[in-house]
């Protein structure tokens, strides 16, 4: 009888030691969320993933692919989830040997391009100029590329436009750039404004924080940004999530502490596309044809920005639509970013103005976590 209890008291602690962790997501809102990102640190549950592998399920067995990432010191357990409008959902954490994740995301330096820094998600891919560029008079805009694919394509298009003479400004099948920035904020720029817009010039350093195929951050510094007669220095970190219609930016300007306004801006071109202004959601977005170098119409191209801190109605200045937030130098910034394309999710203008206003409600009520 001695034994057969010490058994069992063994039994029963390793079966605790081994017990999965229920994780609920709870959507409060009244559409349903699919493909959001959820995170939670791994600081409070029960799992070590430095000590063995884990299994993430949803209802009904099916593996969840997930990323393990930090922010700010703290271990991230990052995923996609699916919850139906006004409910919740349960995934389970158990010891296991994970299936590899798809990768739908990426950041990388491009030294063979004049010091590109490109990133893309699922949806969508971009480009801000480094400082091997400087002679051609480049901005901190933003470059946009579309995409049809949820496979990273950004370095497959240099390589075929470096290596091989293949053009990525004509679509060969995956997408194209055909979005012009020159000296402007570009599909999602940012820039100080008094009774101007002071667009920036090339980044000057770069910092990847996190590659994989969830989720890619990376900083780019600006170590001189011009705000009328004052020198700021200009950092901002960006973080791309797969399935993310917009990027999100935390921005900081160092320098002479006195209150700024930054702007948040697409650049219109020639042929004036769609404006689009939600108040209450704080989202501005454009909409144009999109046509390739050789000419060939390809459907329509899409930009958005959300502010959460804009104030006031949009301006509209030397070719850029913009909202303007209140800034304080020192202090952090956020705002987010981003381009889709009509052969690839927003077949309409109204999709793509319809999924940024989902996109900030959904910002503003974060799905709720608990385990």
């Amino acid at each position: 009888m001695k034994h057969l209890y010490l058994f069992l008291l063994c039994f029963s602690f390793f079966s605790c030691s081994a017990k999965s962790v229920k994780i609920v997501v709870e959507n409060t809102l009244d559409f349903d969320r699919n493909g959001e990102i959820v995170e939670v640190k791994t600081a409070g549950l029960a799992a070590d993933f430095s000590v063995k592998p884990y299994i993430l399920e949803a209802a009904g067995g099916k593996e969840i692919a997930y990323q393990l990432t930090t922010e700010k010191g703290s271990q991230l357990l990052i995923f996609h989830a699916d919850v139906p409008a006004k409910s919740s959902v349960t995934y389970i954490l158990k010891e296991g040997i994970p299936a590899p994740a798809t990768v739908k995301t990426d950041a990388h330096f491009v030294p063979e391009r004049k010091d590109d820094f490109a990133w893309e998600n699922d949806l969508a891919a971009y480009r801000m100029y480094g400082p091997a560029l400087a002679n051609e008079y480049p901005s901190n805009g933003v470059d946009l590329w579309l995409k049809n694919t949820e496979k990273p394509i950004m370095a497959q298009f240099y390589a075929d436009e470096l290596q091989r003479g293949v053009s990525y400004h004509v679509n060969h099948g995956l997408g194209l750039d055909c979005y012009d920035v020159k000296h402007t904020m570009g599909a999602g720029g940012i820039a100080p404004y008094t009774s101007k817009l002071w667009i920036g010039n090339h980044y000057d350093h770069y910092e990847i924080l996190e590659t994989g195929p969830l989720r890619s951050v990376f900083t780019l510094v600006y170590d001189s940004v011009l705000v009328d007669d004052t020198y700021y220095k200009q950092t901002i970190t960006i973080t791309a999530d797969a399935g993310s219609v917009l990027n999100k930016a935390l921005v900081r300007y160092e320098g002479l502490d006195k209150p700024l306004r930054l702007a948040g801006g697409i650049f219109l071109h020639k042929e004036r596309g769609n404006t689009f202004f939600d108040k209450e959601n704080q989202v501005i977005a454009y909409a144009e044809n999109a046509v390739s170098n050789a000419g060939v119409p390809e459907g329509r191209n899409y930009v958005g920005v959300y502010m959460p801190e804009a104030t006031g109605n949009p301006l509209e200045e030397d070719n850029h639509y913009f909202i303007l937030g209140n800034y304080s130098a020192g202090s952090e910034f956020i705002y987010y970013f981003g381009g889709g394309w009509s052969k690839w999710k927003f077949p309409t203008d109204e999709d793509w103005f319809k999924a940024l206003l989902r996109f900030s409600r959904a910002k503003k009520e974060p799905l709720k976590v608990s385990w």
